[in-house]
């Protein structure tokens, strides 16, 4: 399999680690946290499409939320290369004053439009806040930004007057994008963008995006469940478990070659489409464990099927059977199981 060059890095995570603390007990001791993002690295490249995908509950949302500081970090880095200059920017070394104007360049899209967008708000509204917010135009000058940026989603002009209970679950979303483009952004997190709506809408949202990355020269963090539209617009894939990424690789490589057995479970219960083939098998065992007190060792070991005694008690480090492959597993790092 030929490996494709690494393309510059547009967002580089390292060690990222989002704790949510638990209220400490009345008669002293210790404090407990929800480990929700618990020691998570990749990159996104330049022009690239990332998926970050798991059940839910992984972590996957606070992992996106965290890198645009949304929710504040509890450890770890991300540096962002702007366009044009040599040195990345580390955003959590930043002052609130500082990140401001970054946010124009660091955005996301939600997985649910309606409970996103301001029901008080027409679309018009929505999409032009930013732009005013940000000083990146006046009067109508920001009319003609909207007018242009419901074109380029796909929207009519008159569309601006609607408010968003008047549109379809797609015209939301596409008002959402829009919405998220208007300041130029050069790297969006899109949260579950596709999850909420019929499935032929959804290839029409995809499509839009790609379409988007092409004209735009974007870099997207995808976060995602459904392992069919991952593999429409993914260039690469890193899986999620219990705050931890175990696997990532190419959409090629996890898709046809995985190691994990968390990654080969969710390939095996993805649906079949071919004629006469299985629906997909049975679902996992049991339920992830607690973020509060995961497991000793592979935290995927009560619920793996081909578990040893080293994965209940030693951490496996991870294996890289490629430049950019990585498996986080006993058995992938001594022998491989594809």
């Amino acid at each position: 399999m030929r490996e494709e060059p690494a393309r510059p890095a547009r967002i580089e995570v390292r060690d990222l680690k989002k704790h949510f603390p638990i209220q400490r007990p009345l008669q002293g001791g210790r404090g407990r946290a929800v480990k929700a993002v618990d020691g998570v690295s990749f990159e996104v490249g330049e022009r690239e499409t990332l998926a970050l995908v798991g059940e839910s509950g992984c972590g996957k949302t606070t992992t996106g939320r965290t890198i645009l500081r949304l929710s504040e970090p509890s450890g770890g880095s991300v540096r962002y290369l702007r366009p044009g200059e040599g040195e990345p920017i580390d955003l959590f070394a930043l002052p609130e004053r500082e990140m401001r104007p970054l946010r124009k360049e660091l955005q996301i899209v939600f997985q649910d439009p309606l409970a996103s967008l301001d029901p008080r708000a027409t679309a018009g509204d929505a999409i032009g806040e930013g732009i005013a917010i940000h000083r990146l135009a006046h009067g109508r000058g920001i009319e003609e930004r909207v007018v242009e940026l419901l074109g380029r989603v796909g929207l009519s002009p008159e569309k601006r007057e609607r408010f968003p209970h008047e549109l379809s679950g797609g015209e939301r979303q596409r008002v959402a994008i829009a919405r998220a483009l208007a300041l130029g952004p050069r790297f969006l997190v899109l949260d579950e963008p596709v999850s909420a709506l019929d499935v032929s809408v959804q290839v029409q949202v995809l499509n839009l995006l790609e379409d988007l990355q092409a004209e735009l020269g974007l870099s997207y963090l995808f976060i995602a469940h459904d392992l069919a539209v991952v593999r429409y617009l993914a260039d690469r894939v890193a899986v999620m478990y219990c705050g931890r990424i175990v696997e990532t690789g190419t959409a090629e490589e996890i898709f046809e070659d995985a190691r994990h057995p968390y990654t080969q479970a969710l390939l095996a219960a993805m649906p079949k489409l071919e004629p006469g083939s299985s629906r997909g098998s049975a679902p996992l065992p049991g339920e992830p464990p607690s973020p509060v007190d995961p497991p000793g060792g592979c935290p995927f070991h009560p619920r793996c099927p081909v578990a040893e005694a080293r994965c209940r008690e030693v951490v496996p480090s991870e294996a890289r059977p490629g430049p950019r492959r990585g498996v986080v597993c006993h058995l992938a790092a001594g022998s491989g199981t594809s």
